[in-house]
């Protein structure tokens, strides 16, 4: 069975992609917590994982480390959840987008920490503010081209990118625009981040 460990699901935004890709699919798997902040979170980490960093994927002796990796790594045991569109022009937006979010928005990593059930001020960042608005537009040209309710019409790996972004919003009030609320509200009634969000409020509060 797929076994994936993640961080404390209240600030490890990186661990929530590859659940949200795991949950699409339907498939039955495993999901360990390992709570960060604490004085052997490192030495549990290291015992499952030689990059020292959560989330990892354990399946039938391959270790699989890095959010997108995973995300890849499910789609391909799993294609007929359609984790990518189907299309081979959306297809590759859908992955730019992706790896723009994997490689970029380091100001509004720093200055908007996940804080699932938090509620802190909006940053005054310049960069930071500047990266939301990038990420509002992103969502917006997406789904006005697809016709929503999510950035490809149907849930998508770049969904699971951009989800803890949306929890962020929440999290330091940042303005939204009418239809990146929506999209917002879509990705949080999906049942695997209300499960997320369930589990969040039971951990600790450590930051």
């Amino acid at each position: 069975m797929l076994h994936l460990y993640v961080g404390s699901k209240r600030y490890s935004s990186w661990s929530l992609r590859p659940y949200l890709a795991l949950a699409h699919t339907g498939a039955p798997f495993q999901c360990t917590t390992i709570l960060l902040d604490r004085e052997t979170s490192k030495k549990e980490i290291a015992k499952v994982t030689p990059a020292g960093k959560v989330p990892v994927l354990h399946h039938e002796g391959l270790v699989i480390w890095d959010s997108l990796a995973i995300c890849e790594y499910v789609n391909e045991l799993h294609p007929a959840a359609q984790l990518w569109p189907a299309d081979r022009a959306q297809r590759a937006k859908a992955r730019t987008l992706s790896a723009e979010m994997h490689s970029g928005f380091a100001a509004l990593r720093m200055n908007m920490g996940m804080d699932l059930g938090g509620s802190r001020p909006t940053p005054t960042d310049e960069t930071a503010l500047a990266e939301a608005t990038r990420v509002q537009t992103i969502w917006e040209d997406a789904i006005a081209a697809s016709g929503g309710p999510f950035l490809f019409g149907a849930f998508s790996i770049a969904d699971a990118m951009y989800a803890p972004v949306a929890t962020r919003f929440v999290t330091y009030g940042v303005t939204v625009h009418a239809r990146c609320r929506e999209y917002v509200e879509a990705l949080h009634q999906l049942p695997a981040m209300q499960q997320w969000h369930a589990d969040a409020a039971a951990e600790p509060v450590t930051r």
